[in-house]
């Protein structure tokens, strides 16, 4: 039976893994797969009088169809520093104005482009993977300290290293199918 220290360190183990996860969840959803999607903006900064503020706080971004993105700026003034901003983030696409707005047409993926995608979301897969393993050892070690100097049973410490064991498990599963859909979405041309 675990008891009340065992189920925290637990609890805490579970959720900081779960961020890994959604963290790189939301990490995957900035590749740009040759279609317009406005959430690949999401990393640009501009500088806006000085601070460098992320594109869509400062502007709004729609896929009016499937190959463009159009940019419309709150503040018109600031459409050449959009444009700069968005060549600096080196995203792929080549802006162009008209004064009132931005216009970024999505080129298709070459497959040598499609490859280096595939190689980044796996590596950022194993990044996650790295932060999950790391919050198992923290929770054993946190384990082993509670039963050294807190009094915990010797029976407790190992349930519920198995139970951090099935929690990382779980999470590098999660972790394992997120990366092999968006490779699979990747290669799907």
């Amino acid at each position: 039976m675990l008891d009340e220290r065992s189920k925290q360190i637990l609890d805490s183990a579970d959720e900081k893994m779960q961020e890994a996860v959604m963290f790189l969840e939301e990490d995957l959803k900035n590749y740009r797969l040759g279609k317009a999607n406005p959430t690949v903006f999401n990393p640009v900064l501009v500088d806006y009088y000085g601070t460098k503020t992320p594109l869509p706080q400062m502007s709004s971004i729609t896929a009016p169809d499937a190959k463009t993105l159009v940019i419309q700026p709150w503040d018109k003034s600031m459409i050449g520093k959009i444009e700069k901003a968005i060549m600096d983030a080196n995203i792929g696409l080549t802006p162009q104005n008209n004064g009132e707005i931005i216009r970024c047409t999505v080129p298709a993926l070459t497959e040598e482009r499609r490859r280096e995608l595939v190689k980044k979301a796996k590596a950022t897969g194993e990044n996650a993977k790295v932060v999950v393993r790391n919050e198992r050892r923290d929770a054993m070690d946190l384990l082993k300290k509670a039963q050294k100097n807190e009094g915990m049973s010797e029976d407790t410490e190992k349930e519920a290293e198995g139970e951090v064991q099935k929690i990382t498990d779980k999470n590098i599963k999660a972790i394992d199918e997120l990366v092999a859909a968006k490779e699979k979405e990747i290669l799907t041309v």
